[in-house]
């Protein structure tokens, strides 16, 4: 048996001390890769993303119109741009319209012998048989214009003729022209109403003297609505007054042209259908323009249609509002981060619309929820819908939303990647 070597005491305090710095070295690269981890990931991972805390109306609603009926007759109106804003009053049958029947007779005139554009159309002759028909108005105490025989009108001036002095024999010389007899033009004008859907329209006579020729407060704003969609008649109603060949000087019996945007359409009068008006208006509503038609029809007297008329159109108007939805710079949220960093959420155009009555406009709102921005980025847009129509702005920081900075993610590691 070999003897045992004993084991130099210096070499055992070696070991021990090398054991101890071996402890020691990787402790402290353990704890500063720890560190350089924590910090990596404190910089390198994203921050939470803060969602918008929003304020607005879900819809935006003005009072409802008001309107002025007249205390007599049937009226209606309508803006046929706008849905809801078709409103009628007292009955709804068919009852006398007196000379409104002219603007029947001048769409019927059109079906026949049509007029493009600013076309003047064919010429018409005038022979004694049209001063034969003049003298028979005259005996029945209709209304009516000169023609003198021999002397020719334009297809649009003789349409002028009837319409603006609501002159009776032009209206019956235009059909016995366009087709060849009062019966004939008598049984297309009420053909083409049915076909139309004028289903409360019926036609005797192309002037409109028989208490026979009926129609409703409905039909004769549809039938309003066609002659404004004709260019020929648009511009024929709307003139104070022509100055015509073989008849002169005619002024139109619309004395309201031109008040509060009245630019038509044409009046009626018997004893039977009283004093009545077919009218259209362009009215003013904020910087915009609103198209209006509307009837009046059985009022007692001229001074009380005209009234009457005035009234209701003003009430009307009164039912427009026009709408600021938006203005640039509105807030409509705010952001604020856990790191108390904040911004308005803010309008970047204005927006602005037109309504009739309480029709409301519905808000719609998006956001995105934001890490950090500058003033003027892009994070939503709120969406504008009225009447069919759809406006949409988008909404920006109001300032800056910066980064938290390096001490806020030291500070919070929990507060990260969440």
């Amino acid at each position: 048996m070999s003897p045992q070597v004993p084991v130099d005491p210096s070499r055992r305090v070696s070991r021990t001390v090398y054991r101890r710095r071996r402890f020691v070295v990787f402790g402290i690269g353990g704890t500063l890769l720890l560190a350089f981890l924590y910090i990596a990931g404190s910089l390198l991972t994203p921050v939470p993303a803060t969602a918008a805390s929003v304020t607005h109306e879900k819809s935006i609603v003005q009072p409802a119109a008001q309107l002025a009926w007249p205390g007599y007759g049937s009226s209606a109106v309508t803006a046929p741009d706008y849905s809801g804003a078709t409103i009628s009053h007292g009955s709804d049958a068919s009852v006398p319209i007196a000379s409104v029947t002219k603007v029947v007779t001048a769409l019927l005139v059109l079906d026949a012998k049509p007029l493009k554009g600013d076309d003047q159309g064919p010429t018409i002759d005038f022979t004694q048989k049209d001063v034969d028909i003049w003298n028979e108005v005259i005996a029945e105490g209709g209304s009516w214009a000169p023609v003198q025989a021999g002397t020719s009108m334009t297809e649009k001036e003789a349409l002028t003729a009837m319409l603006l002095p609501s002159a009776n024999n032009y209206a019956i010389s235009l059909v016995n022209w366009a087709y060849g007899s009062t019966s004939a033009y008598v049984d297309a004008a009420n053909k083409w109403l049915a076909a139309k859907g004028f289903t409360g329209t019926k036609i005797v006579t192309a002037d409109g003297l028989d208490p026979g020729n009926v129609s409703t407060t409905k039909d004769l704003l549809g039938l309003g609505q066609l002659v404004l969609d004709s260019p020929a008649l648009s511009s024929i109603v709307s003139q104070k007054t022509a100055t015509l060949p073989g008849a002169g000087a005619q002024d139109n019996t619309n004395t309201l042209l031109g008040w509060e945007g009245i630019d038509g359409l044409k009046t009626g009068n018997t004893d039977e259908a009283g004093n009545c008006l077919l009218f259209s208006a362009e009215v003013a509503v904020g910087k915009s323009k609103v198209r209006v038609l509307g009837v009046v029809l059985g009022a007692p007297t001229h001074d009380d249609l005209w009234a009457g008329v005035k009234a209701l159109l003003t009430s009307v108007k009164a039912g427009f509002h026009e709408v600021s939805a938006s203005t640039k710079g509105q807030v409509f949220g705010s952001y604020s981060t856990p790191w108390k960093a904040s911004s308005d959420l803010v309008a970047t155009t204005a927006t602005t619309f037109v309504v009739w009555s309480d029709q409301p406009i519905e808000v719609a709102l998006e956001t995105r929820p934001v890490q950090s921005g500058f003033a003027g980025d892009v994070v939503g847009k709120v969406t504008f819908t009225s009447n069919g129509k759809t406006q949409t702005t988008d909404l920006a920081l109001a300032k800056d939303v910066p980064d938290p900075g390096f001490g806020w993610r030291l500070a919070h590691p929990g507060g990260l990647g969440t």
